[in-house]
């Protein structure tokens, strides 16, 4: 029924936080033109968790080792901005978008579904 998600991060700065994705992330990329670039995101879960605030949507990148992954981000420029820390369902760690937002990245210690065999 479907064949993908299309994830939009909002910020103050999008042509540095795209040539950081492109550049420093590595994202493949198509231009939808006039240089709006869209990239190419690994394979992807989505979960559901219980809330008594208000709704809101999160977006992490997960990697199989966080500390070589930051290692490798802050070779190409990334500053960490969240070290890592020991949740129990993973490893959690931050980076800084130029645009001064974090993204989260971490990883997992429970079992993934993104890919999981339909």
């Amino acid at each position: 029924m479907f064949n993908g998600a299309h994830v939009i991060l909002y910020t103050p700065d999008a042509d540095a936080d795209r040539a950081f994705l492109r550049d420093v992330l590595g994202f493949d990329h198509v231009d939808a033109g006039d240089g709006w670039l869209v990239f190419k995101l690994p394979p992807a879960e989505v979960a559901v968790h219980p809330t008594r605030g208000e709704p809101k949507h999160e977006f992490y990148l997960m990697c199989e080792d966080v500390t070589a992954t930051l290692t490798a981000l802050e070779d190409r420029g990334a500053e960490i901005s969240r070290p890592i820390s020991d949740q129990g369902w993973g490893l959690l760690a931050a980076v800084r978008l130029p645009s001064g937002a974090e993204l989260p990245l971490y990883e997992p210690r429970h079992p993934t579904a993104h890919d999981a065999s339909p």
